[in-house]
């Protein structure tokens, strides 16, 4: 893809992971449909899987969650893949119109929708759901009782 593709792609899987607002213009509506479009749900469980393997590396989660470096590496390989074909393939016409009208935040943008929609389906899956909720019956349900406004 070359040194722009190679910043594109960056910042484009950074968005992923971030949180911070960007506007969104009609040309990165136009893209983010186009990404959530061209994946599959195998393309979007590749990338939970891909997220997953990068966030193992915080400190926080790294002694719960091991993800070998020779893995790690496969999973970029494979993600960067992913990205190039649908920035140059799938979804081509949608990135250079979002590229010449909206630069690269339109990246940041349809990139984010994309991977609200993969981790949608990581926290749909039924077995996610009831770890999530489980946690529910180690509260202290008269402390949470005390909280309520007395008549």
């Amino acid at each position: 893809m070359g040194r722009m593709g190679l910043a594109l792609g960056s910042i484009a899987l950074i968005a992923m992971l971030t949180s911070q607002p960007v506007l969104a213009g009609p040309y990165s509506d136009e893209l983010a449909d186009c990404l959530v479009r061209s994946t599959s749900d195998a393309d979007k469980s590749y990338l939970v899987t891909w997220l997953f393997a990068a966030a193992a590396l915080h400190p926080a989660v790294s002694s719960i969650a091991s993800v070998s470096d020779a893995k790690r590496d496969e999973l970029n390989r494979n993600a960067a893949k992913l990205v190039e074909r649908l920035l140059t393939e799938s979804c081509r016409s949608e990135t250079r119109n979002a590229l010449k009208h909206e630069e690269a935040g339109a990246f940041e943008q349809s990139f984010r929708v994309l991977g609200q929609v993969a981790g949608r389906q990581l926290f749909s899956d039924p077995a996610v759901a009831k770890s999530i909720t489980d946690f529910a019956n180690y509260l202290d349900q008269q402390k949470l009782k005390a909280l309520a406004p007395q008549p």
